[in-house]
């Protein structure tokens, strides 16, 4: 209803100005204008009640209950912002659609629990129909509690898969001590799950990165690679097995951390590259939290420039023809007349 009345309302202020332009002496604009801006405003109006009306359906919260009881007006707040923004970045990047299998994986950190949850709110609001599968890959590390995450996702009702692969041996073998084992330790846990998802047949993967996550990464391969990449929030693998989304692409990480707090979720540590102080991305991640402290909004700027990009303003001659570039003899010329007085 309020949809309507806001649409009805637009469309009485377009009718009106469109009167005052027809009656105006001070106008002469062919009636066929008219109807042209007539047209084009009608189709803005319908085009922007369509997107409201996806991404309410998609984002609304209050059609299902809270299972966590009452929240409190910023706990509400926050949970809120999570869903909508997670939505957002979902229906800009079409990262899910109707009839899709996600596989979301999760390795017990606060970003793939959150990714979760919302993920599984959405499921509920959205209007299309996508499968949830739970994913967590057990590297074998010493200690790892292999009990939490099966438990967790019991109560959630979630189907979910374990799946067993040694790696830990593998990089302790091949990473001198003292090296960062990141690395390694990404591309074999990676490599696993691409596998296992074209094994049961999910269309798409579901990480938990966020956009901190993405700005770092884009600053590590500027320092570290010479090159300007990120990570993308939706990417087809090398081979074209497998595609790859970042539901929390548009969420920060210190609200997620608000969140998993307050979710109070079972947090399960990872000893292989947590421990580690030498680290790049943590140097990374410490200079952005600078910036961020003296500059307040300089992360949301950064990744909005990584969503603005103007490859002729670089110098990258694959993304931009420089070579051809010549005067545009038909130009208007830039010179004046100047009259003598």
């Amino acid at each position: 209803m309020a949809l309507s009345r806001s649409i009805g309302s637009t469309s009485l202020r377009n009718r009106r100005f469109l009167e005052q332009i027809a009656l105006s002496p001070q106008l002469l604009i062919p009636l066929q204008s008219l109807v042209g801006l007539a047209r084009l405003i009608v189709a803005k109006a319908f085009a922007r009640a369509g997107f409201m009306r996806k991404m309410l359906g998609f984002c609304h919260t209050s059609r299902i209950p809270s299972a966590m009881g009452t929240l409190s007006v910023n706990q509400n707040k926050l949970q809120k912002r999570l869903r909508r923004l997670a939505g957002e970045a979902i229906t800009d990047y079409n990262m899910i659609e109707d009839g899709d299998k996600v596989m979301v994986c999760l390795s017990g950190g606060k970003d793939s629990y959150t990714m979760l949850d919302v993920l599984l709110h959405l499921q509920k609001v959205a209007p299309i129909q996508f499968e949830i599968v739970a994913v967590n890959m057990d590297q074998k590390q010493p200690g790892f509690p292999e009990h939490v995450l099966p438990a967790y996702l019991k109560t959630l009702g979630v189907e979910y898969h374990i799946v067993e692969k040694d790696t830990y041996s593998v990089v302790k073998e091949l990473i001198p001590e003292g090296k960062t084992t990141c690395s390694l330790c990404s591309r074999l846990r990676r490599g696993t799950l691409y596998t296992f998802a074209d094994e049961i047949g999910a269309t798409k993967m579901a990480l938990g990165h966020h956009r901190d996550d993405m700005v770092e990464t884009f600053f590590l391969n500027m320092f570290f690679n010479g090159s300007l990449k990120g990570m993308p929030p939706k990417l087809r693998a090398d081979d074209g097995r497998n595609v790859v989304i970042r539901p929390l692409a548009y969420c920060s990480e210190k609200d997620i951390q608000a969140y998993s707090d307050m979710r109070e979720f079972p947090i399960i540590p990872c000893n292989l590259c947590g421990s580690q102080e030498n680290l790049q991305r943590q140097v990374v991640k410490e200079m952005l939290i600078d910036w961020e402290r003296k500059h307040p909004g300089r992360t949301e700027s950064i990744f909005r420039a990584m969503q603005n990009v103007a490859p002729s303003q670089l110098a990258d001659r694959n993304l931009f023809d420089f070579t051809s570039l010549k005067i545009d003899e038909t130009a208007a010329p830039r010179f004046l007349d100047v009259v003598n007085i």
